[in-house]
């Protein structure tokens, strides 16, 4: 097998989280997102679906890179960053590094 031949994207779907379990600490939505899920169908389950999806390191739509320090963030401590689609938008959830507080936003309010 010609490794040099494989693209970040059969990287990606090989790619599997080997996340330790963290806390969420407080979970908060911004303006943005409150929005989003006003002018969404079944948005309340969505969101938890993503919660959900981000406790056990499924780290959605983030570089592979980026996915590797989520996985290290969760045993070491560091902030867990995720990208996510929700009704066609992106939003993003962040766990803060001291495992405080949860914050799902729109990429323009960070």
């Amino acid at each position: 097998m010609n490794i040099s031949n494989i693209d970040n994207n059969s990287m990606e779907q090989c790619y599997t989280s080997n996340a330790g379990h963290f806390d969420l600490g407080v979970c908060v939505v911004t303006q943005g997102i409150h929005q989003l899920q006003k002018s969404a169908i079944d948005s309340d389950k969505d969101l938890r679906l993503f919660i959900t999806r981000h406790l056990n390191g499924d780290w959605g739509d983030t570089p592979i890179e980026d996915k590797i320090l989520n996985d290290e963030a969760t045993k070491r401590g560091g902030p867990n960053n995720v990208i996510l689609l929700f009704n066609d938008q992106v939003i993003w959830i962040i766990t803060e590094a001291d495992r405080s507080v949860t914050t799902i936003l729109l990429p323009s309010e960070y």
